[in-house]
């Protein structure tokens, strides 16, 4: 769904420039919802737990963050620990294997990630890089 200043929702298929990836059950991804709507911020919402990123899309992303999958994952996740993602080779060689890993398991990708309006990305964990995402 898309919301906006005025707490009214529209279908996602409407563009917009911003979008934020979001677990409603964390904190972290409420917080930064209700600070893009404090902001007036147009944006578009992602449940990426039920509407789960390709890997096209998550390797997207990472080149929008500037970060490796590896930069991303919740290594403390049940299903991290059951891959054993902790001993998984953090290189060039390895990265195709942590996308799929990504993109089979959305728990384990690191919530909220805004993409901005000029084409990057953050991590919105702080209010700082919510409000970062909302000055690009």
């Amino acid at each position: 769904m898309t919301h906006g200043a005025n707490g009214f929702s529209r279908p996602r298929a409407t563009v917009c420039g911003m979008e934020i990836w979001i677990n409603p059950a964390c904190s972290k991804c409420r917080s930064a919802v209700g600070l893009l709507d404090a902001e007036g911020a147009d944006y578009t919402v992602r449940r990426y737990l039920e509407d789960v990123p390709s890997e096209d899309e998550i390797r997207e992303v990472l080149t929008r963050l500037g970060l490796e999958p590896w930069d991303i994952t919740r290594t403390q996740e049940a299903a991290a620990k059951e891959l054993g993602l902790k001993d998984w080779p953090r290189d060039e060689a390895s990265r195709a294997r942590w996308v799929t890993a990504l993109a089979e398991h959305p728990k384990l990708i690191q919530r909220p990630i805004i993409t901005a309006d000029d084409g990057t990305a953050v991590v919105g964990r702080t209010d700082e890089a919510v409000r970062d995402a909302l000055s690009r």
